[in-house]
């Protein structure tokens, strides 16, 4: 089976060498940063978190479902940090950076499920601190989110939704492709107008070249094609289609690395502080929860990765 361009990256930064010449490159881009003495300090903090990232998710493809949500967490946060050191060569700032920034209720109430439960967003922490730098999410555009919401802007998700009768996402076009397209029913779940509704997407996108309303839906064509895999838009990891939200509940702009992050938080929570009901639902399986946990965790075992490789590649390929 053929690498993808993201496993070459990590094969080639996996040696002190190529680590330290790879960050030397990206601090030279950097105001006021002495490329060389950081590169040097920063080599093996970076070729470390990236190599335990992968470690961690390897692993964790292996083990029981029991434990996977711990390993693909911690693996993420591997290779959060190993992407931070390429722009941030100071990181961590300060200990307030360290806490997940992230929190979970602590009491489960009796008829607690999975989907109904939320997670709220720190001010400080890892994620809002990735969001801003990595993501340029300056401010997370809520407070607190359900699971339920948050797996509706996967768009893997999307098939378990539609065979219990909703639709979280719709297909608009292709990744690197420069037309989209927007059926009529998507612009009425949103009750706005054609125009309205352009004016909503167009700071996502690049610029527009051209409006066309067909009987069934408006057409778009971009001046060049769309390339970021960020919200409102979102890619499918199988056929590269791209994905957008069904209902304007479900619009949340962010990068779909942080809703991993908030699904992974969680589930890892419920490992490793509530083992009656996690134990519970992996063994009689009685809730609707089940189904969807296990299919984003065979998601986000091959997407994260992907994912947070195509940031250290896109640095690659900016710097040559």
């Amino acid at each position: 089976m053929a690498k993808s361009s993201t496993d070459t990256v990590y094969t080639y930064l996996q040696s002190q060498q190529t680590c330290q010449d790879f960050l030397y490159k990206c601090y030279q881009h950097l105001d006021g940063v002495d490329a060389a003495t950081k590169s040097y300090e920063n080599c093996n903090a970076f070729m470390y978190n990236m190599m335990h990232g992968r470690q961690f998710y390897a692993n964790g493809k292996k083990l029981n479902t029991l434990l996977k949500p711990i390993l693909f967490f911690y693996g993420m946060v591997h290779l959060l940090k190993a992407n931070l050191l390429t722009i941030r060569p100071d990181y961590p700032e300060s200990t307030t950076i360290l806490a997940h920034g992230v929190s979970t209720r602590k009491r489960k109430k009796k008829d607690y499920t999975f989907m109904g439960d939320e997670v709220k967003v720190q001010h400080n922490g890892l994620f809002p601190y990735f969001s801003e730098h990595l993501f340029k999410q300056l401010r997370v555009p809520f407070e607190k989110i359900k699971m339920d919401l948050l797996f509706g802007l996967i768009p893997e998700m999307d098939s378990l939704f539609t065979m219990q009768g909703e639709r979280r996402m719709v297909p608009v076009g292709d990744i690197g492709g420069a037309t989209l397209r927007f059926p009529d029913s998507l612009l009425d779940h949103y009750h706005l107008t054609v125009n309205t509704f352009i004016e909503r997407i167009r700071p996502f996108l690049p610029t527009i070249k051209n409006i066309e309303q067909t009987n069934s839906a408006a057409v778009i064509k971009l001046d060049s094609p769309l390339t970021a895999n960020s919200g409102p838009f979102y890619v499918h990891s199988q056929d590269k289609t791209l994905y957008f939200p069904a209902a304007r509940e479900q619009f949340i702009p962010v990068s779909e690395v942080m809703v991993h992050y908030l699904l992974l938080f969680n589930l890892s929570m419920l490992c490793r502080y509530e083992p009656e009901w996690w134990g519970d639902l992996l063994s009689s399986k009685s809730e609707a929860d089940y189904p969807f946990i296990v299919h984003f965790l065979e998601v986000t075992a091959e997407k994260i990765p992907h994912l947070l490789g195509e940031e250290l590649l896109n640095h690659v390929n900016f710097l040559h």
